[in-house]
C-alpha cells in the first residue's frame, strides 16, 4: 500500500499469505454446495461464533439483509438504533426488498439502546400495528466511535427478547475488534444473539466477503435469501481461502490496530484546532473534528493531506472526520500521518 489510507479498514489489501492461499485454493461450485474451501470457512465461522452453521456472502450489507429476511416476513417490524449501519447505510434494503418496517430508537453514545425504550417499542398484538419480530444490535458500533458493547448489555437484550418472543441479530461487522478490546472470545458476545454477521473485508484484511451465522434452520433460510438477492457464488473458494487465513492469523493482531489508533488519537489531540474525545477511542476507529476557529474547510484538509503527504482521509459531514486503522497502517505510518496533519494544520 503506497499511500497512508485512513478512509476505512475496507481499503486493506489481502496479506501475502492470503494471496498465496487464493492461488492454491481448492474449489467447487458453492451454489451446488460442493466447494470444499467455502465449506471449511463456514464451519470455522460457525465454531468461532458458537453457532450451528454459517453461510458465506459477498458483503456485510447482504448478510444483514439476509438475516432480516430470515427472521421477518413482509409487514413485520424490526427494532434497531437510529445510528445503526443497517438503518443509515444499507440503502433501506429491509424496507425496499423485505417489506420490513424499521422501528428506530435512540442510540446512546456508547452504542447501546435504552432497554426500557426498547421494550416500549415492542408492539402489542393489534391489527393496526406491524408485528415486532427482531432486534438488531451492532458491535463494535461504527457511528458511536467504534464503541465496544459489553456482554452484560447483550445479555440484557437477550432477556428482554426472550420475554417477548423476538429474535436478536448482531451486526458484528467488527465483531472481533470488540472481542479483542474486551479480552474475551467472540462467543461471550454471540451467545446472547440468534444470528450474527461479521466482515472479512475490514480489519481481517480479506478482499471481499462476510459470514452470517446462526442455527441450521436459520442459515437454510438465509441461503434462500442469498439466492434471492443474487449473492450466490460459484467457485467462491478463491475468496473463502483468504477468509480461512483471516480467521487463523488476523484476529489476535487486531490489538495492534487498536494501539495504533490510540497513538494517532493522542497525536491528533496535541494539534491545535483538532477536537477529539480520547475516551471514545476504544478500537480501530478515531473520530475527530476541526474546531470552528480553524480557517480551513474540511475539503481543503482532505485535499492537502492527500496531495502533499499521501494521506487519505474521509469526511463524516460538517467538520468531522473518521480515521480507520488496519493492517497496512503500521506505527511508522501513523507517525508519517501525524507529520502531515501537523504540517497542514500548522499552516492554516
Amino acid at each position: 500500500m503506497n499511500n497512508i489510507d485512513l478512509r476505512s479498514d475496507t481499503v486493506s489489501w489481502p496479506t501475502p499469505a492470503m494471496r498465496e492461499a487464493i492461488a492454491k485454493a481448492e474449489v467447487g461450485d458453492d451454489v451446488w454446495g460442493d466447494d470444499p474451501t467455502v465449506q471449511r470457512l463456514e464451519a470455522m465461522a460457525a465454531e468461532r461464533t458458537g453457532k450451528e452453521a454459517a453461510v458465506f456472502v459477498p458483503s456485510g450489507t447482504m448478510a444483514n439483509l439476509a438475516a432480516a429476511l430470515a427472521h421477518c416476513q413482509r409487514g413485520d417490524e424490526l427494532i434497531l438504533g437510529h445510528l445503526s449501519h443497517t438503518f443509515r447505510y444499507e440503502a433501506g434494503g429491509v424496507a425496499v426488498l423485505g417489506g420490513i418496517h424499521p422501528h428506530t430508537i435512540t442510540n446512546q453514545p456508547d452504542g447501546t439502546m435504552n432497554l426500557d425504550e426498547m421494550e416500549a417499542a415492542i408492539r402489542p398484538d393489534n391489527p393496526h400495528f406491524p408485528r415486532s419480530r427482531a432486534i438488531f444490535l451492532e458491535n463494535t458500533h461504527n457511528i458511536c466511535g467504534g464503541a465496544v458493547v459489553p456482554p452484560v448489555y447483550m445479555a440484557g437484550v437477550r432477556s428482554l427478547a426472550e420475554r417477548h418472543g423476538l429474535a436478536v441479530h448482531l451486526d458484528g461487522a467488527r465483531l472481533f475488534n470488540a472481542a479483542v478490546a474486551l479480552g474475551c472470545p467472540a462467543t461471550d458476545l454471540t451467545r446472547h444473539v440468534d444470528s450474527v454477521s461479521f466482515c472479512l473485508s475490514k480489519g481481517l484484511c480479506c478482499p471481499v466477503g462476510s459470514l452470517l451465522c446462526g442455527t441450521a434452520d436459520f442459515v437454510s433460510q438465509a441461503r434462500r435469501a442469498r439466492k434471492l438477492l443474487g449473492g450466490a457464488m460459484r467457485q467462491a473458494g478463491v475468496l473463502a481461502a483468504a477468509g480461512i487465513v483471516a480467521l487463523e492469523q488476523m484476529i489476535d493482531r487486531l490489538a495492534e490496530d487498536h494501539a495504533n489508533a490510540r497513538r494517532l488519537a493522542e497525536g491528533l489531540a496535541d494539534i491545535p484546532g483538532v477536537e477529539i474525545n480520547l475516551d471514545r477511542v476504544q478500537t480501530n476507529l478515531v473520530f475527530f473534528s476541526l474546531a470552528p476557529w480553524v480557517p480551513m474547510e474540511p475539503a481543503q484538509l482532505i485535499e492537502r493531506l492527500d496531495r502533499e503527504h499521501n494521506v487519505k482521509l474521509g469526511s463524516r459531514g460538517g467538520r468531522a472526520f473518521r480515521a480507520c486503522l488496519h493492517y497496512w497502517i503500521t506505527p511508522e505510518r501513523v507517525e508519517m500521518a501525524l507529520v502531515g496533519f501537523r504540517a497542514v494544520l500548522g499552516a492554516a
